[in-house]
This record gives C-alpha cells, sequence and structure tokens, in this order.
C-alpha cells in the first residue's frame, strides 16, 4: 500500500521579527528619554516647590522631594495673594478669563465654521481672493495692529471691558479657524454634498444636517488652539482691559512680580500650575481626537 503520508508543514514566511533592542531602538527611545526628562524637569521643580514651606526652600534643595507636604501656597495664590491693593489671588482673574473664554471660543469657531464650509462647498465669485485676504490675516503680527484696535475699541465704547477683548480674540482667531474648516470640509467626499443637493437641501441644512455631525474632530481641534491661544494670552488681555476685568495671566504676572513683602517662590509656582490647568484637562481629555482632525484637516488644501 502506498505510502500516503504528506508532509503538511508549512515554512515560515517573511522578514524575521526584529530585536527589540537593536541599535536604532536605544538611539531612538534614549532620545526620547532625554528630551522628556528636559521638558518635564521644570514640571517638576515647579510641583514641589509649591507644595514645599519658605523654610525648606531656602535651605536650597531645589530637585529634593518636600519633607512636609503643605498646600498652604495653593490656597495663598488662588485667595489671598496681594496684586497692588487686591488680596484676592487668581480667583478673580479666574473668572474674568472664564467669562473671555467662552464666548470668545463660541463666536470664533461658529463664524469660522460657517466660512470654511461656505469656501469648501459653495464657490461664489471672488471666494479665492476673499480666502487668500483672510489668511493673510493669519500673518500679520499682532503688534502692528495693537494701536488701530486701541481706537477702534475705544469709538465703539468697549474697550476696558470683557466683551472688547472677546471681540480682540474672536477677530484674530478667524483666519487659522477658517482655514482649518476649509480644509476639513474639503477632505469630505464631495458626493454627499452634490447628493444633499440632488435632494433638495439647502446652505444650513447641508451644514447642521451634514457637515456637522462629520466635524466632531476638527472642531476639537479648534477649541484645543482657542481654549490654548485665549487663555494663555498676556499681551491683549493686559492692553485691551483694566484692573477690574484682567484676566487670569495678567494676574498671574501681578503676583510674580510684585515687590511687596517677601518673595515666596512656592506660591509663584502654584499660581503658575493653577493658571495652566485649564488647557492641559482639556487637552489630554481629547487628545485622540485632537491628532484625528488635524490628520484629516490636512489631507487636502
Amino acid at each position: 500500500m502506498a505510502d500516503m503520508t504528506t508532509n503538511t508543514s508549512v515554512e515560515p514566511r517573511g522578514p524575521k521579527p526584529k530585536k527589540a533592542f537593536t541599535r536604532g531602538n536605544i538611539f531612538l527611545y534614549g532620545t526620547l528619554i532625554v528630551v522628556s526628562m528636559y521638558y518635564l524637569l521644570p514640571l517638576y521643580v515647579m510641583i514641589v516647590t509649591s507644595l514645599k514651606g519658605m523654610p525648606e526652600i531656602r535651605m536650597g534643595n531645589v530637585f529634593g522631594p518636600p519633607m512636609e507636604i503643605t498646600f498652604e501656597p495653593w490656597v495663598k495664590a488662588w485667595a489671598e495673594a496681594c496684586t497692588g491693593i487686591n488680596c484676592d489671588g487668581l480667583s478673580r482673574g479666574f473668572g474674568n478669563s472664564v467669562r473671555i473664554l467662552i464666548p470668545s471660543i463660541v463666536l470664533s469657531i461658529a463664524i469660522a465654521s460657517v466660512n470654511g464650509y461656505a469656501l469648501s462647498n459653495w464657490k461664489f465669485k471672488g471666494s479665492e481672493t476673499f480666502f487668500t485676504i483672510l489668511i493673510i490675516g493669519a500673518f500679520i503680527p499682532y503688534q502692528t495692529m495693537l494701536y488701530p484696535i486701541v481706537i477702534m475699541l475705544r469709538e465703539i465704547g468697549l474697550m476696558g471691558s470683557i466683551w472688547g477683548l472677546v471681540l480682540v480674540h474672536t477677530v484674530f482667531g478667524m483666519p487659522i479657524l477658517t482655514l482649518l474648516f476649509r480644509n476639513y470640509f474639503t477632505s469630505i467626499p464631495e458626493e454627499l454634498f452634490k447628493a444633499a443637493r440632488v435632494d433638495g437641501a439647502g446652505f444650513w441644512q447641508i451644514y447642521f444636517q451634514i457637515m456637522l455631525p462629520m466635524a466632531l474632530p476638527i472642531f476639537v481641534v479648534a477649541i484645543i488652539l482657542q481654549v490654548t491661544g485665549i487663555w494663555n494670552d498676556f499681551l491683549f488681555g493686559v492692553i485691551y482691559t483694566k484692573p477690574a476685568t484682567y484676566p487670569m495671566t495678567v494676574q498671574l504676572n501681578n503676583i510674580v512680580n510684585s515687590v511687596q513683602g517677601i518673595k515666596e517662590y512656592n506660591v509663584n509656582m502654584a499660581a503658575t500650575l493653577l493658571t495652566g490647568l485649564v488647557p492641559l484637562i482639556i487637552y489630554f481629555a481629547s487628545g485622540k481626537l485632537f491628532v484625528r482632525g488635524i490628520a484629516a484637516g490636512a489631507v487636502k488644501g
């Protein structure tokens, strides 16, 4: 009887798996670790300093962890630190920053998203010229516009008010946000837009029912960019507002550069960390959508 036994073993194919620890990997991860430490070391120093008392800080051990943790510098930075005649810390500035941030984000993103949608799908005479002019505005240095804006806000009665600063942030955020939304909406298949037009949908119906549900990633990108830019802004805040309406960054500057009394480094570090918490929380909460939106918006120009 013939031997019917056959060899069914299959030889492995394809490239051999690479070793985990090659020279290239060691160099790559080593570089990433060094760069990470370079950026994280100042943050570490800020955190440990904000949790120390002044007697321990005077001992000079900057990098050492606190021997006795105290949150008193955080409380003082928030509610008790003095800037001139006011001793209410960052709390008033935080309230002003929130009142500036929310309407600035809503107005700038709402207008820019409609602009980007119109420029990508509803071509009109002069649309490319309008878009070019708008983009040029993104590259005009802010410093050249400071005095004309002062005159404009004074003439309309908004100089020194929160709504005046909201208007400034909305206008200056418009060019880059319009570019982002235009690129994103251009990357959406044009067949969807044409099919909606065939079905009789109009401008706003397509925008709200088709474009907006698909645009969550780019909205997250726009929100993060605006939160970071508006919340961290110092120049516009110190010029276009007054002490009663100063945003948090201006209050931080006044606390850190105060010449009254003893220089409290722990309070200064705590105040700096408190000021940066809002954009950090928003970024870490929506980081994946941020990457998705940036990648999708870069598909077409």
